[in-house]
């Protein structure tokens, strides 16, 4: 994928659901992989053209794994012209050493975001982008139909009531396909997962099993991902957001 091809499906998803206003601080969560490295690009060009000025810092909370290389990362916010922050937590020890989840991706998920958080507060950013994608948006409905027992997925902009931020999802009109291929065009400084279970997890098997269904009926992901788009995540457009 070409980037002006990024700039234009990222563009249409920040005007269809106004995720971006006039002097918005926006923090990027930055896990080092292949979608928040192009949500950076994409933010990082965007921010010099966009009718309403906005400004970003890159931000990674570090889980403290012992094999964590963000030199390229750091090279690549310079090359950007983009501040960035590294947040150093004890989440790997809490999660698989004192806690030892047998399902440690909830509790890292909860403790990293709140990590985030904070640090998107003291960095005095209003909103935080994350890098969700449509093959995202369709993987979070499945799960929470099959191991919650309802119908729901992340919305486009989602208000934080308890820290006042303000999550958006620029990506949102992107495949994973498409993000796959930017990072390959323009070699963008992928730093593989140190975690234990990447790979391994009920999101991977959620992502196979659409995977398996769409060879068995071609097509079918792109229409339920537009299923979902129209009747699962324009309700929320139509009724303001808001998560503790």
């Amino acid at each position: 994928m070409k980037l002006q091809k990024l700039l234009s499906l990222t563009r249409q998803a920040i005007d269809e659901y106004g995720m971006i206003q006039e002097n918005d601080k926006i923090a990027v969560g930055i896990s080092g992989g292949k979608d928040s490295l192009t949500l950076l690009y994409a933010l990082s060009c965007l921010r010099k053209f966009y009718p309403h000025k906005f400004d970003i810092v890159a931000v990674t909370v570090d889980l403290g794994f012992d094999n964590l290389n963000l030199d390229g990362i750091r090279k690549f916010c310079k090359e950007r012209d983009v501040e960035y922050h590294v947040i150093k937590t004890q989440i790997a020890e809490v999660v698989f050493h004192i806690r030892e989840e047998s399902n440690p991706c909830s509790l890292c998920a909860k403790m990293r975001k709140g990590a985030l958080n904070d640090a998107v507060k003291k960095l005095g950013c209003n909103k935080v982008a994350y890098a969700h994608h449509k093959d995202d948006l369709l993987e979070s409905m499945m799960m929470s139909f099959l191991f919650e027992g309802r119908i729901h997925t992340f919305a486009p902009v989602t208000y934080l009531d308890r820290s006042g931020i303000t999550v958006i999802r620029p990506l949102l009109f992107l495949y994973e396909g498409d993000v796959k291929g930017f990072v390959k065009e323009y070699q963008l400084p992928v730093v593989k997962s140190p975690c234990p279970v990447d790979g391994s997890t009920k999101r991977e098997d959620v992502k196979n099993l659409i995977g398996e269904i769409n060879h068995q009926y071609p097509g079918a992901k792109a229409r339920m991902i537009r299923a979902v788009l129209d009747d699962v995540v324009n309700v929320d457009k139509i009724h303001e957001r808001k998560e503790q």
